[in-house]
Formats: structure tokens, C-alpha cells, sequence
């Protein structure tokens, strides 16, 4: 009990730190366009324009400005879509990504937090994956993120706008550390060395298959930064081998050497030219040979099963990715320009890591209640980001108090949990084009 109140504390200081950066001065000056912006006495100010995109929904633009203002109390006349228009014009993506560091990751990460951040033997668990946005077909946001051209049978058919989107994120407590948005053309090598400057000491980067290179290897080992990367066969020549041996269980520390060609630019870029890593093989439950790179050598401390466990949570940011872009349709912008859609983005990995501080109590509960049970319960993620958006205005523009707002959300979050059924697999099929149209526009729910 006590330490649910510390939690629920955690929480309520988590509101009233966010509610400080949004009514300071300074914040609204580094993040308006130009210094005349949100200084006269409008409908929307700099704080409710923040609050607005937070709510993103996807009814018309129109009916989600009659609620917002009805909920606020302003029974005047109805505010146009054309303000609304203007208003963001004013405002840039990075409040969100200050507001992200200030208000959420600076405390859920202070020594001596109450949240009580989880890790795996002493580390934190760091997600390093990319996923390809679907961007408004607009002449600006192609010249700035990049065409893909498209061609059937008949030939060349058209084009489309297409991004590059990768998140940094803490798998274990399902928090985005670093957000990148590029072009699509920008490789996901790239972007992770980028997000090398965010990693510390302690935590593990866990990447996939495709970013197996001796060159990122090399700089997370020049960063003195860990790693536990799946490799392909076609990596390495050592890789290669144990493939060919097939045998699971296996634990070997190699020196690497750079491809030949490659010297030149590995001594450009003032990198090791031999690094040591450990090789380990794991036998997966469909009987396929997984082979993991990683620079944890004590054979002692990190077991070779234990390396599988810890590759297992790379899923998270597979499930993050599903997350953002179905349960929360980030691809279903409200703007057409490229500011439009980094507000969008940045609006909706600060909502993400909001709620997954706030779920953090009542998750708990759910866990502790549910160990007479035959499986347990989390929350449902489409109930709270429904619950977090529709109470948003209480949380952040109004006076009451946010001890009451959060005992308010706290009984939406627990309500209709869903079963965790660990180890459960359901086979794949391969959908038509037409059913996956049909999942799409008439099966697929989104929030608000």
C-alpha cells in the first residue's frame, strides 16, 4: 500500500511538473516561430495549441474544436478550423521534445526516483529500430523527406512521399528515449550511430539482423557501449561457420576484422581496425539456428540462455511501432506540411511515455491481484490513451487538483484488462490485398 502511494505520488508530481514547463515564459519563447507569436489574446494560446494536438482525433477537425472549447467552458461562438490552422503555424515540434526530457524522462530517471525504473541484471534494455511512415503527398513534404517511385506491369504508375521514423526506447518500461525523423532513403546504420550519444554505460543496445557491420560494432565498442545483435549468415565469415556447424549452445569470443575495401574508412572515422566480440548460438521453438553478436564476455555473468532471454525483449519495439502507428494511427496526419508532421510524431511519443507513466501504478496492481490467477492482467492500452486524451484538458489546463484527475484516471485504467498469455504463438497468414483493405478501413480501431 505504501508503496502504491508513492507511485501514485510519482504520478501526480509527473502532472504538476508538466503544468510548470507549459506555463513558464521561457518555454513558450524557445518553441514559438517568431517573437510576435502567441502574444496577443486568442482562442488558442501557446498551452492549449500543445494540449489540442495532444488530443489528436481522427473525427473532423471541426467537432474535435466544439468539444475541446465546450469542455473548457467557452460557450461563444464556434472557433474555425482556419484558426486552428493559423495557430499551430505559430508553434514548433520541439516543445514536445523538451517537454518530453523535463517532464517525464528527467524524473522517471533521477537517482532515487519513485517510479522504480526496471532492468535486466543491472541494465537498461535499449530498443534500435526504424519503421517507414506514409507521409501526405504533398510536392514540400517530398522534396524533404524523399519519393518512392511506383510501377505495375505497365510500368512507372506514380509516386508517394515516404519518411524514415526511429525510436530510441527503453523496451523494459516502454519509454521512448530519442526521436528521429528523416528521409526514407536515410539508412537505419545511420540512425542508429545517431542515436549512440543518447545510450549510457550501462545500457544494452538490442538490435536486429540488419544492422549487423563491423563498422557499427566498432563504434559502440570505441563509445564503450554494449550490444546484443542477431547476425545473418551472410555477416560475418565466423557467423557463416557456425551456421554450418548448427549446433546450439555454443559460446565463442572472436576478433573481427574489417571487409575487405572497407580499411580506408574504418581508419577515416578513427575506428579500431580488430574488435572483440562473443558469438553465441540459440536454438529457436521452430528449430532455426539464431546467432547473436554482443560484447557481454563474461561467459559467467550473461549465460548463453540467458542471451536469448534478453534478445526476446527486442519485440517490444516491434509491438512499440504497431502502437504508434495502428492503436494510436500516427499515420493519419493532421497537416500537410512537414511541421504539421513532426507535430504529430513528437505529440504522440510524449503521449505514449505520459501513459506508460501513468499506467505504471495500476499495472502493478493488476500484476499483484492476479497471482491467484492462472494468467494475469495488464492494462488495456486502447482504455488508457482513450481515458488520457478525453481527460487531457483536466490534466493540463485546468485548476483541479491532480491528486483528483489522477484517482479519476486510475479507475478508467483498471477497467476491462486484458490476459498476458506468455509463450502464446498464432500462425501466420499471408492476407490478400483486399482483406487487409477491409482490416484497414472497417475492422482496425483507433483511439479517440
Amino acid at each position: 500500500m505504501q508503496k502504491h502511494l508513492y507511485r501514485c505520488a510519482f504520478s501526480e508530481s509527473i502532472i504538476e511538473t508538466i503544468r510548470q514547463v507549459l506555463g513558464s515564459v521561457g518555454f513558450c519563447d524557445r518553441h514559438k516561430r517568431r517573437p510576435q507569436d502567441f502574444t496577443r489574446q486568442r482562442h488558442f494560446c501557446f498551452v492549449r495549441t500543445l494540449v489540442f494536438l495532444l488530443q489528436k482525433t481522427v473525427r473532423s477537425v471541426q467537432l474535435h474544436l466544439n468539444e475541446f472549447f465546450d469542455r473548457l467552458g467557452e460557450h461563444l461562438q464556434p472557433v474555425t478550423a482556419s484558426a486552428w490552422s493559423q495557430a499551430r503555424l505559430k508553434l514548433c515540434h520541439t516543445a514536445f521534445i523538451e517537454l518530453n526530457h523535463r517532464a517525464i524522462l528527467e524524473p522517471v530517471y533521477a537517482a532515487g526516483s519513485d517510479f522504480e525504473v526496471k532492468r535486466w541484471r543491472g541494465h537498461r534494455l535499449v530498443g534500435i529500430d526504424s519503421s517507414l511512415l506514409h507521409l501526405p503527398n504533398t510536392e514540400e513534404m517530398g522534396r524533404e523527406f524523399g519519393w518512392v517511385a511506383c510501377q505495375n506491369q505497365e510500368g512507372p504508375c506514380g509516386r508517394y512521399a515516404q519518411g524514415r521514423l526511429s525510436v530510441l526506447t527503453d523496451l523494459l518500461n516502454r519509454l521512448a528515449l530519442q526521436t528521429l525523423l528523416v528521409g526514407w532513403e536515410t539508412g537505419e546504420r545511420a540512425l542508429a550511430v545517431e542515436h549512440l550519444s543518447a545510450l549510457a554505460p550501462q545500457d544494452i543496445g538490442i538490435l536486429d539482423r540488419g544492422f549487423a557491420s563491423y563498422e557499427l560494432f566498432a563504434r559502440f565498442i570505441a563509445r564503450q557501449r554494449h550490444f546484443v545483435c542477431r547476425c545473418a549468415r551472410s555477416s560475418f565469415a565466423v557467423v557463416n561457420r557456425l551456421f554450418a556447424a548448427n549446433q546450439a549452445g555454443q559460446s565463442v569470443i572472436v576478433e573481427l576484422r574489417p571487409p575487405n575495401g572497407t580499411v580506408g574508412e574504418i581508419r577515416t572515422a578513427g575506428l579500431p581496425e580488430r574488435i572483440v566480440v562473443r558469438l553465441v548460438t540459440l536454438r529457436l521453438s521452430t528449430g532455426e539456428l539464431e546467432v547473436l553478436a554482443t560484447t557481454l564476455l563474461d561467459e559467467q555473468a550473461y549465460e548463453v540462455a540467458a542471451l536469448g532471454e534478453l534478445y526476446h525483449y527486442r519485440w517490444g519495439i516491434e509491438t512499440y511501432y504497431g502502437l504508434l502507428k495502428s492503436r494510436l494511427d500516427l499515420e493519419n496526419f493532421t497537416g500537410r506540411s512537414p511541421e504539421a508532421v513532426r507535430q504529430d510524431v513528437y505529440a504522440t511519443i510524449f503521449l505514449s511515455n505520459l501513459e506508460s507513466v501513468l499506467t505504471r501504478p495500476t499495472q502493478r496492481q493488476m500484476m499483484n491481484s492476479s497471482l491467484q490467477r492462472q494468467h494475469a492482467c495488464q492494462v488495456n492500452r486502447a482504455v488508457s490513451f482513450h481515458a488520457l486524451k478525453l481527460h487531457m484538458i483536466e490534466l493540463l489546463l485546468s485548476q483541479e487538483p491532480p491528486q483528483q484527475v489522477i484517482q479519476k484516471l486510475e479507475g478508467l485504467f483498471a477497467g476491462a484488462p486484458v490476459t498476458v498469455r506468455p509463450n502464446r504463438t498464432v500462425p501466420r497468414k499471408k492476407a490478400s490485398a483486399w482483406r487487409s483493405y477491409w482490416f484497414q478501413r472497417h475492422v482496425r480501431k483507433s483511439v479517440f
